[in-house]
């Protein structure tokens, strides 16, 4: 790996502008998941017991470039002093914050400059006179061009933070230099949206997976009847590329063998477990059957890397929920055991991992959503390759 981490720096009597994702949901002003920022607090940490200072960079909500006092960093100075465990003071601008001599200073919502989302060289330049290292611990930004996640990395002497560290070790350990067999699970409601996700994956993996939505729509490319199930009529074509794709480099594809399928979509909703060739016309697939469930376990079981994204069915609501969580509690079994090298990322999966009682014994769990989609599409992210010089 081309990039340096904080044990590479010398940190001492210098001012480190940190680059973090502390975009945490608000109600009534006050934050009511706290994750992001509990993430950072090992960077913030490390920095200041190695004697240098913290000057904090972040974005909050989608400004456009103009000032937002809803979306002001101020509103979360008590929770961000609540992780820190001590004081953390506030420059509601740049030239507020030159000068400042404090432990930890957070700049105001980086997205309220203009400059910021167009990656402004200026600005990066205005930025970096704040500072003597730049230190990025915002992976989960990491896919975007900014000023401050790619401009500023190539203006002071750069280096990752504890949280991206971490996250580049664990996607590394899954698709870089991992450990083979490699499985992936790839779920979600669309073909569409996860094309270039699929396209890699096959050629990277020796099994892959494909369930929820995204299943019927490989089932319907076989000429398969998927009923009234949620399916991409129009992607069968490029469902049937993926395939061939998959047979011509050795990548084995498993669908669902049977099949939970509803007439309603709604929780306990009266449902039966048929063949998946013997989907009723009036129907819906909602979640993947036992037997369905064995054959995944089985991969995982012959696999030393797993890397997932996206539920196996409606995991929203049981008992849709079953082969998701099946599913993820022997991939946490088989981690636990020391077998499995686990990796898992993106919105719905982290919450149906969390859901399912499995998400602690994964070897890694990735909150960054997007940056951590494109990671796994092969696409290079901006603010990484910034780090690599």
């Amino acid at each position: 790996m081309g990039w340096k981490t904080l044990d590479d720096m010398d940190l001492a009597g210098k001012i480190v502008l940190t680059r973090v994702d502390i975009n945490v949901p608000l109600e009534d002003g006050k934050v009511t998941d706290a994750t992001r920022i509990e993430r950072i607090v090992p960077t913030v940490t490390d920095i200041l017991e190695a004697g240098g200072k913290v000057v904090l960079i972040a974005h909050f909500g989608r400004p456009k470039g103009k000032v937002d006092p809803e979306m002001s960093l101020q509103l979360l100075l008590p929770a961000l002093e609540e992780a820190f465990g001590r004081k953390v003071a506030f420059a509601e601008d740049l030239e507020a914050a030159e000068g400042l001599d404090v432990p930890i200073l957070l700049l105001e919502n980086i997205r309220f400059l203009p400059g910021e989302e167009k990656n402004d060289p200026a600005l990066a330049k205005t930025l970096a006179k704040l500072g003597d290292i730049y230190c990025n611990d915002a992976f989960s930004a990491a896919h975007r061009a900014h000023a401050s996640t790619e401009a500023l990395a190539r203006e002071l002497p750069a280096c990752a933070g504890r949280l991206m560290q971490a996250e580049l070790q664990a996607l590394e350990a899954a698709l870089g230099a991992p450990e083979r067999p490699v499985v992936a699970v790839v779920g979600g409601a669309k073909v569409s949206t996860k094309l270039d996700l699929l396209g890699n994956l096959v050629e990277k993996v020796d099994r892959l997976v494909i369930g929820g939505g995204m299943a019927n729509t490989f089932l319907a490319a076989q000429g398969i009847n998927v009923g009234k199930s949620l399916c991409e009529h129009e992607m069968t074509e490029i469902a049937k590329q993926i395939m061939l794709k998959a047979l011509d480099v050795g990548c084995e594809i498993i669908l669902p063998a049977d099949i939970v399928v509803a007439r309603e979509f709604k929780a306990g909703a009266e449902n039966e477990t048929v063949p998946s060739t013997r989907c009723p016309d009036d129907a819906m697939i909602l979640d993947a059957g036992p037997e369905s469930v064995e054959r995944v376990g089985y991969a995982f079981e012959h696999a030393r890397t797993l890397i997932w994204n996206g539920p196996l069915g409606a995991f929203e609501i049981a008992p849709f929920n079953a082969a998701t969580d099946a599913a993820a509690l022997k991939a946490a079994e088989l981690t636990e055991a020391g077998k499995l090298v686990s990796v898992a990322g993106g919105g719905d999966t982290v919450a149906a991992l969390n859901a399912s009682g499995a998400a602690e014994k994964f070897t890694y769990i990735s909150t960054a959503g997007g940056a951590f989609l494109e990671w796994m599409e092969g696409k290079t992210l901006p603010g990484v390759a910034a780090l690599e010089g």
